[in-house]
């Protein structure tokens, strides 16, 4: 399994940084995907960290190569992911927030978020990190190989604060998928918020805003 750290794109303050996001991208995107989104967030102290998935082949997709966390295999309620392919990218996530400490951001100072693909990798990756993260944000996703869930959850992140946002008319991931992880998470003791709007697979800014809100609770 490798822990490299995987080439990135980086946006953050030049003075100090107070904070981090490693955001993940969906399947077929890169780590450019959500850097324009970065100045309507308002957070000047804190360090955006977009990696690039590895390329493979995709098997919903017709065996297409092409940036992805982990093969789909098929889009069941499960999330059809490959569970070796995630191991791997879970070690690359942890990684990345070790790489985020060794530059002087505690964890409880790091949001892990992700859109779609990046979204499940994110949550998966989130709950299992051996230390305390300020928050996981789920945008259009869901969840990926949930049958290790509960032997695998750290007691680090029991409590960290979760947002599921998700579009109503998603016909990519539908908003049942989503609705499920969060329920699924929704559990005594964290705060765990559901948001849903009137979108497709993508985001507005209507939830732009929710998650600007949201973040600098979190990180100011």
């Amino acid at each position: 399994m490798s822990d490299r750290v995987l080439p990135c794109v980086e946006i953050g303050p030049r003075g100090d940084v107070k904070g981090a996001v490693v955001w993940l991208h969906g399947l077929g995107a890169n780590g450019h995907d959500f850097e324009p989104i970065v100045p309507l967030l308002e957070l000047p102290q804190v360090r955006f960290v977009f990696p690039h998935a590895p390329s493979r082949p995709v098997t919903i997709n017709g065996g297409m190569v092409m940036p992805s966390w982990y093969d789909i295999v098929s889009l069941g309620s499960a999330g059809g992911g490959n569970a070796i392919h995630v191991a791997e990218s879970r070690a690359q996530v942890d990684a990345l927030l070790r790489r985020e400490k060794e530059r002087g951001v505690s964890s409880d100072r790091i949001v892990l978020a992700g859109f779609s693909q990046g979204a499940a990798l994110a949550l998966h990756s989130g709950i299992r990190h051996p230390e305390t993260l300020a928050g996981i944000l789920v945008l259009s996703g869901y969840e990926v190989v949930p049958g290790t869930r509960e032997a695998e959850a750290s007691p680090a992140n029991r409590h960290t604060p979760m947002l599921f946002c998700h579009g109503a008319r998603d016909g990519v991931v539908p908003v049942v998928g989503g609705r499920a992880a969060y329920q699924a998470y929704a559990t005594p003791g964290r705060d765990a918020q559901w948001r849903e709007f009137p979108i497709a697979h993508e985001v507005s800014d209507d939830e732009i805003a929710a998650v600007r809100d949201w973040l600098h609770a979190r990180l100011m």
